[in-house]
């Protein structure tokens, strides 16, 4: 594994029991990390963390609610009785509460794409950062999301608050850095999840996306993976403050 190794690392990523968070799981756990497996459902928790299992991996299945700052606290405590310290803190949990026109979005839907976003992740980072600072060594890596980067017309408040993330990142990365605390973001694309199903099974949408795309294909879970390993391991350890696009270059193709 080399410079990838993250044997005896433990990491606790938040939306976890499917999607992009449970790809991110499972490849930090194929490189040796003892992952928590969390979000809201414990049954979807816990067959996630018996696949990794079943695979010859290290996991465990919290349930939590990212945007009760009482369930994230009691997410890390027993986090700790179970694998001791956390080295690696994914905060993968999104709401997208609002598709419409930001003159028409109400103050309480606004609020929670601010709360859902950003919020839980600050939470959950404060929660993991000093302890990782007694260690001198850490990585915080959050899912923002491309409609961070470019006007987006249906879901403007999810991309303020996903571009809010990505800002959340840099600045943490200013505070903690002379602690070897390293703080990312990842921007995917469309990416085939449940999250994102009404884009990606509208055929004629998908069809202009994919021709839009200079990959000519559109994302899975798994090509979100391996940029979380990057980040989390010893192979990212001069990389803070970044937000890293993947996105099969949809961005870049004008």
């Amino acid at each position: 594994m080399g410079i990838f190794d993250l044997a005896g690392k433990t990491a606790v990523i938040t939306g976890s029991s499917r999607g992009i968070g449970r790809a991110i799981a499972a490849a930090l756990a194929d490189f040796g990390a003892k992952v928590v497996i969390s979000s809201r459902k414990e049954e979807a928790c816990e067959a996630a963390a018996q696949a990794i299992r079943a695979a010859g991996g290290k996991a465990v299945a919290i349930p939590c609610h990212a945007g009760d700052k009482a369930q994230l606290e009691a997410l890390v405590d027993r986090t700790h009785e179970v694998f001791g310290g956390i080295d690696i803190v994914v905060g993968n949990v999104g709401a997208n509460p609002y598709h419409g026109p930001l003159a028409e979005i109400s103050d309480e839907a606004f609020d929670r794409a601010i709360a859902g976003n950003v919020k839980s992740a600050l939470w959950l980072a404060r929660l993991a950062l000093p302890e990782m600072a007694a260690r001198r060594d850490g990585a915080v890596i959050f899912t923002a999301s491309i409609a961070g980067l470019r006007g987006t017309s249906g879901i403007g408040a999810y991309g303020a608050a996903k571009a809010a993330l990505m800002q959340l990142a840099r600045s943490l990365a200013c505070e903690w850095g002379e602690h070897n605390i390293r703080v990312n973001a990842i921007a995917p694309g469309l990416i085939k999840t449940d999250f994102a199903r009404a884009l990606w099974s509208d055929e004629e949408l998908a069809r202009r996306r994919i021709a839009e795309t200079p990959l000519k294909r559109l994302g899975v879970p798994e090509d979100i993976a391996g940029a979380a390993v990057l980040l989390a391991s010893p192979a990212g350890r001069f990389i803070t403050g970044q937000t890293l696009v993947i996105d099969g270059g949809v961005t870049i193709a004008g």
